[in-house]
């Protein structure tokens, strides 16, 4: 006989505060539960879940309206403001409880009609499911506890097992009306009912205070959790079938595997990608049931946007090689996007447009979990809801397997006009979105405003420099200013070829490739030739000839692996082509730099790897090499007091323009975009109009 008793639970942490929380039990309780939700990413996926509740509000003309507050369409319940909330006329929604069908467009268009306060979101794609649901407070969440039971193939028994009368099974159907009707009608007529399970879904539950609602979640969620703890697996997935590399080794496949899957995986746009090595991914990628597993199908609807409906499986043992490992990895890639198009044409209705059919997530046995987005925010949600996946297929499978949606239900989510409405509201893409520049000495002066202005037009930017603590720096403003893991820092010296490898290194792990590339570290040195040391003569050529080689041929490898191109920019000087007075150490190595950019220009075209230069001249405010010795040289080989340095190259400068970083790294975001894309061994100068300086 089906128990109807509370089993015992496992509770999910408690965060509510009496302290913390609103004293009002409307919008600002709303948006407090929703956040306390949020934060527990096994009870709501990110971006995922939507919560409401329902509150008497005066409308423009001061008479009572009783609202239904619903997250707005693509809002985090983890982050989300009292203006993420849309706000819709309860009672003018209500009647469609008495419809018998309705399409989602007639849906949208009716509720579109209901709103309450204009200029706030448009309302969650599950906006009726609330309405229905004759609670002040409801929570739709996926918890991963509740859809493992979801997902097993007996789920409905083991449903009533667990919670006997208290809950209702309404099997899997794509959100809209149909499954708002359903849930609705099963709360509304079973009065004892608790909580309401989504085949393939997900979890509804409610209450009549922001705080009883909560608290039922945790509750009902805790004794699913009390339920698969019971059945937990010794060895999950079928046991391990390979064991993890070491980290040495896992660095160095990683090293040459990232940017060949990176290639593989752009679209119209390059991607980031990002590893995940945590202990629940080992166990999942090394074990003998992983590669029939991942292929079933995403645990839950919300994730099959960001995840696509199943991994890149690679079937690969560390006993095999890293050789084995790239071609595999390369042969995988377009055996899954040709299998995707295929899925594509085999359901695509009027109007489709297949999004890109690269993977999303590469599962690597022995060396972890890949993931890639259009920015490194976008590859931490791929990581973060397939991390949920792995967790619903443990418990899934101690219940018996692992079933998902059809291959016809996933592809109506992830191509349906509703849930693509919320990619329609992200931002259109800025030029260098997606792409990764390795910016050299750009821990102050013309390498930070270059990195900047990369970085301000969507670029991920790695910071590298001789000064470790300056570049860290200038990294973590960047991120602060264009949000998660913009920027990073490597500390490097360009004599130094290990050095040099490691960055590379460490802009491949941090991102998966590199598709810009700017030469820009610099010194700069003052003598007549007969005061010349060797010394000196051999550091210019050290750092500007031979520093610049090393950086261009690490670049070089890196992008032929990645196969798609990319741009290198050298920043050289005015004098790589007219000579500086008492300059011959400084100007024949700066020279040498423009040679070697015009040199790879002819090696990278085949490649699509563009080569070209920026070539300033007198950038005084704001320049690192203006400072210290430099500058009592310079003033020193003119005659003149330091003091005067400036005022003798505005005036020896025939615009009299004061040459600024920033104007430098303008010239740098030209030639590293698309608007120089049929231009490669160019030189562009940014010297004021000074006639010896322009390319004769």
């Amino acid at each position: 006989m089906t128990s109807t008793e509370p089993r015992t639970t496992s509770l999910p942490e408690n965060r509510w505060n009496d302290v913390e929380a609103p004293t009002s039990d409307g919008l600002a309780a709303l948006t407090y539960r929703s956040r306390l939700l949020g934060a527990d990413r096994t009870l709501v996926n990110i971006y995922g879940g939507n919560t409401s509740t329902k509150s008497v509000e005066q409308d423009h003309l001061g008479r009572d309206v009783t609202v239904l507050w619903v997250k707005g369409s693509g809002s985090d319940v983890a982050t989300i403001t009292e203006k993420g909330f849309a706000g819709l006329k309860l009672d003018e929604v209500l009647p469609l409880m008495e419809r018998e069908a309705m399409t989602d467009e007639e849906m949208t268009a009716y509720l579109e009609r209901t709103v309450f306060e204009p200029g706030r979101p448009r309302q969650s794609i599950e906006t009726l499911l609330h309405a229905f649901v004759p609670a002040k407070h409801v929570d739709h969440t996926h918890p991963d506890a509740v859809i493992s039971i979801a997902c097993a193939p007996d789920g409905e028994r083991i449903m009533r097992e667990i919670w006997g009368d208290r809950a209702a099974w309404v099997p899997y159907i794509r959100p809209g009306f149909t499954l708002s009707k359903r849930i609705g009608e099963a709360v509304r007529n079973n009065p004892g009912l608790e909580c309401v399970v989504m085949g393939k879904h997900g979890l509804v539950t409610w209450g009549d205070t922001a705080r009883e609602s909560y608290e039922n979640t945790l509750r009902v969620v805790g004794e699913a959790q009390a339920y698969l703890d019971a059945r937990r697996e010794a060895e999950p997935f079928g046991g391990p079938a390979v064991e993890s590399v070491d980290e040495g080794t896992r660095e160095r496949l990683l090293a040459r595997l990232l940017p060949v899957l990176r290639g593989a995986a752009r679209g119209e746009r390059p991607v980031i990608l990002s590893v995940d090595t945590s202990a629940e991914v080992m166990e999942f990628v090394n074990s003998r049931g992983a590669r029939d597993l991942s292929q079933v199908g995403a645990a839950c609807p919300d994730h099959l946007v960001h995840t696509k409906r199943v991994p890149l499986y690679l079937d690969w043992t560390p006993q095999e090689g890293e050789d084995a490992l790239v071609e595999k990895a390369r042969a995988g890639a377009l055996t899954f996007r040709e299998e995707y198009e295929r899925y594509f044409e085999a359901h695509r209705g009027e109007g489709d447009r297949m999004f890109s059919p690269a993977p999303r997530v590469i599962l690597v046995p022995g060396v972890g979990m890949i993931n890639s987005g259009p920015d490194a925010q976008g590859a931490d949600v791929s990581r973060q809801l397939y991390l949920r996946a792995i967790t619903v297929m443990r418990g899934a499978t101690s219940l018996g397997g692992f079933v998902s949606l059809t291959p016809e239900e996933s592809y109506a989510v992830e191509y349906w006009p509703l849930e693509l409405y919320k990619l329609a509201q992200k931002p259109a893409p800025r030029v260098l979105d997606g792409h990764v520049a390795l910016v050299t000495g750009a821990a102050s002066g013309i390498g930070r405003a270059i990195a900047r202005r990369l970085a301000r037009d969507g670029a991920h930017v790695v910071i590298a420099d001789l000064n470790a603590e300056g570049g860290a720096e200038v990294a973590r403003e960047i991120t602060a200013e264009r949000g998660y893991r913009r920027a990073t820092s490597v500390p490097m010296n360009v004599t130094a070829e290990e050095q040099v490898q490691g960055a590379y290194t460490h802009t491949v792990l941090n991102y998966g490739g590199v598709d810009v590339v700017v030469n820009n570290a610099g010194i700069a040195s003052s003598a007549p030739i007969e005061d010349t040391s060797l010394e000196m003569w051999n550091r210019n050529q050290s750092i500007l000839s031979t520093g610049y080689f090393l950086v261009a041929r690490e670049a070089f490898r890196v992008m032929k692996a990645q196969g798609t191109g990319g741009n290198l920019v050298f920043v050289g000087s005015k004098n790589s082509l007219a000579a500086g007075k008492n300059a011959a150490a400084y100007s024949a190595a700066k020279a040498a730099e423009v040679h070697l950019a015009r040199c790879l220009a002819e090696e990278g075209g085949a490649l699509g790897i563009r080569v070209n230069s920026v070539l300033p001249d007198s950038v005084l405010s704001g320049s690192a090499i203006w400072d210290g010795k430099w500058r009592a040289e310079r003033a020193a080989t003119y005659g003149i007091r330091e003091d005067q340095l400036e005022e003798f190259y505005r005036q020896r400068n025939t615009l009299k323009v004061n040459i600024l970083p920033e104007d430098i790294a303008e010239a740098v975001l030209f030639f590293a975009t698309p608007a120089a894309s049929k231009t490669t061994g160019g030189i562009l100068t940014v010297d004021g109009g000074v006639p010896i300086a322009y390319v004769r």
